[in-house]
């Protein structure tokens, strides 16, 4: 019996769809290959949901995210909604809550073709692979109390034991199956929410003796980052320094059009999207990258539904496509859209 699974999309704003479009596509044609059934079902979000409904998460987009098997976004928001009582970020925000999804996973793995496009030296960078697990659901982006008025303003920052171990887990589980080492990164020298990070951290460590665990004030590691990228394997941190670190860390690849990430919960669907934006500066010009698209969808076959052969599939025709210099001009290339898409599906079927 075929287990055909349901795929929610949330196609989003600018040049959301069209890197959408693209994603879809070649997911399509590495699938016709195979034994791999799925279905998606499209949903509205983001601005494209406010204009529909005046919200940018509405009921029916809630529900059809919590009873897929994985959901795939792509990137919301822009001038046009700037001036909305609720901007499409808000929903960002509260499809993470009513999912579960507390981990976020953003990779940063430098590409030996594109290394030339990083600001940072080459001998710097080269063999950079390092994985920053963001706790996603608390600390001072959702702490009480939260107040503003004219000559003062407070936002809370507040963590449980329960909340830190459950993100600590993710990280070293992860790092079982890559360099073993993880680092906490915090500010335990000025905050308590980081004192109570490191402590966790200690406790959960016991578990895991073949893990090496150290720590890293996140001044230091924002600095480490650039200079020394190499000394990280898994990095796991609070919402606000991870928001922070993962942008940085995605200049070193020299392009944001290439990485994807993973929102993850205990429960239910994974939440899989680009890092970067939705760039009107060129929507509707054909020349988004939609390899940062691809490669989430490579990283939802293998995260949610363990199809290991089909994503290598689809990460071999992406490097052969790199390879041969089809690149979008973010890359330094003068590819359309469409045809990156289309070398890869040829690559694909080849």
């Amino acid at each position: 019996m075929v287990n055909t699974k349901n795929i929610a999309i949330l196609r989003g704003d600018y040049i959301g769809p069209e890197i959408m479009d693209a994603g879809l596509a070649v997911l399509a044609a590495a699938a016709k290959k195979s034994s791999f059934s799925y279905q998606t079902i499209d949903y509205p979000f983001g601005g494209a949901a406010i204009d529909q409904t005046g919200t940018p998460l509405p009921i029916a987009t809630i529900e059809g995210c919590q009873a897929a098997d994985a959901v795939l976004l792509s990137a919301i928001g822009g001038p046009k909604w700037d001036q909305a009582s609720k901007r499409p970020e808000a929903g960002l925000l509260e499809i993470r809550n009513k999912l579960g999804l507390f981990a976020n996973i953003r990779p940063t793995k430098i590409n030996s073709i594109l290394a030339k496009r990083s600001p940072i030296k080459a001998e710097v960078i080269a063999g950079t692979d390092f994985v920053i697990v963001r706790e996603l659901t608390s600390g001072i982006y959702f702490g009480k109390p939260r107040n503003q008025t004219a000559t003062a303003a407070i936002d809370a920052s507040t963590y449980t034991v329960e909340e830190i171990e459950r993100i600590v887990r993710v990280g070293f589980k992860m790092s079982q199956h890559r360099k073993q080492h993880v680092t906490i990164v915090d500010k335990a020298n000025v905050l308590a929410t980081s004192k109570l990070w490191r402590q966790v951290a200690a406790k959960v460590a016991q578990d895991y003796p073949e893990i090496t665990l150290d720590y890293c004030y996140v001044d230091a590691a924002a600095m480490k980052i650039i200079s020394q990228p190499t000394f990280f394997d898994v990095i796991i941190t609070a919402n606000l320094f991870g928001d922070i670190l993962s942008d940085e860390a995605s200049v070193l690849t020299g392009s944001l059009g290439t990485i994807p990430s993973m929102s993850a919960g205990s429960t239910g669907p994974n939440l899989y999207e680009p890092i970067h934006g939705s760039a009107p500066d060129i929507a509707g010009k054909g020349i988004a990258d939609p390899i940062s698209m691809i490669q989430s969808i490579e990283m939802m076959l293998r995260e949610s539904f363990q199809e290991n052969q089909l994503a290598d599939q689809i990460a071999q025709a992406v490097q052969k496509t790199i390879a041969a210099g089809i690149l979008t001009p973010d890359l330094g290339g003068t590819a359309t859209t469409q045809t990156v898409t289309t070398e890869i599906i040829r690559n694909l079927e080849g």
